[in-house]
């Protein structure tokens, strides 16, 4: 970012999205930050602190409805992308949901930034991306990418998007692949999903699938320090980075925790698959990125899984 930047972040409202802006409030360089969100899955009281700001601004627009777009976007300089549906299970029961929220959304997006002369796109994409893979911890330039879940095949398609227009018409973009991120204002995922379970049954938790599914977590505080991190520091066209942990645990280790946290003991566990079980149509099983394009570039998580996972417990149960 440069002096003076004015920035816009879609999804601004949400979890990861929220704390992105908190950050980009903080950073004298940044001269003004405005969210586009339609509130679909994004909290009001997540910008709260905000709306006293003078630099900070929100739209309540739809990415669907490509009219509002232009004058959102008029004077800046570039776009956090994270406005999207993240509910991976949900393509399976819907197959319009990512298509529609993800990949029609990111084009009108790109078509708006292209007619608004608007350069800059940084875009959380996903690990969901690299499929089942065969090379753990897996590196940017695994391939071929063969998605399981119309989620992951939506998000690629979106990174195909972006590096089409990047080269077409002169633009600009950072992708991120993340790991499982974690932390204060979640909304959705398997601690959200524990936390409610124990809530309502405290001496037994369904668990989806074998339990043995084993995957990374990265706070989100940390997260939004890499995002900020590459755009910073990585200067290609086209800047595609892994984001997560150097380590991973399995579901039944995340339920330990969860159960721990909580002060409960004793907590029978139901497992829904069988060993190899997925935890649904689209699970990955086993999910661990290579942080070393993001090591070159200066970058290292401070914690691992099991840590990001305790802090990301305990402010849920705060909240």
């Amino acid at each position: 970012m440069c002096k003076s930047s004015s920035i816009i972040v879609t999804g601004g409202a949400g979890f990861i999205g929220s704390h992105l802006v908190e950050r980009l409030l903080q950073d004298n360089r940044v001269k003004d930050v405005t969210v586009l969100d339609n509130f679909s899955s994004g909290k009001r009281e997540h910008l709260a602190p905000h709306l006293d700001n003078p630099n900070f601004h929100l739209i309540e627009a739809d990415l669907l409805h490509p009219e509002e777009l232009p004058q959102a976007l008029a004077g800046k300089e570039m776009v956090f992308h994270l406005a999207a549906n993240p509910d991976v299970k949900l393509g399976a029961e819907n197959t319009r949901v990512h298509l529609e929220q993800n990949i029609l959304a990111t084009y009108n997006l790109l078509e708006a930034m292209r007619k608004s002369s608007v350069k800059k796109i940084a875009f959380t994409s996903t690990s969901t991306v690299y499929g089942e893979a065969t090379v753990v911890p897996t590196p940017e330039d695994y391939g071929p990418l063969l998605p399981i879940s119309l989620y992951g095949a939506s998000k690629l398609a979106c990174e195909a998007l972006i590096s089409s227009y990047c080269h077409t018409f002169e633009m600009q973009s950072w992708i991120y692949r993340f790991a499982n991120i974690v932390g204060e204002r979640g909304t959705h995922g398997v601690l959200v999903d524990f936390i409610r379970k124990l809530r309502e049954n405290p001496k037994e938790l369904e668990i989806l699938g074998s339990g043995r599914q084993k995957k990374s977590y990265l706070e989100v505080k940390e997260c939004v320090q890499a995002m900020l991190h590459c755009v910073e520091h990585a200067g290609e066209q086209i800047n595609v980075f892994n984001i997560g942990s150097l380590d991973s645990v399995d579901v039944t280790e995340i339920a330990d925790i969860v159960a721990r946290q909580m002060g409960l003991s004793g907590v029978s566990y139901r497992y829904t698959g069988g060993r190899e079980g997925r935890g649904w149509k689209g699970d990955v099983r086993v999910m661990l990125l290579s942080m070393e394009k993001m090591q070159k570039l200066g970058w290292t998580p401070r914690s691992g899984s099991a840590q990001a996972i305790q802090a990301a417990v305990e402010a849920l149960l705060k909240g």
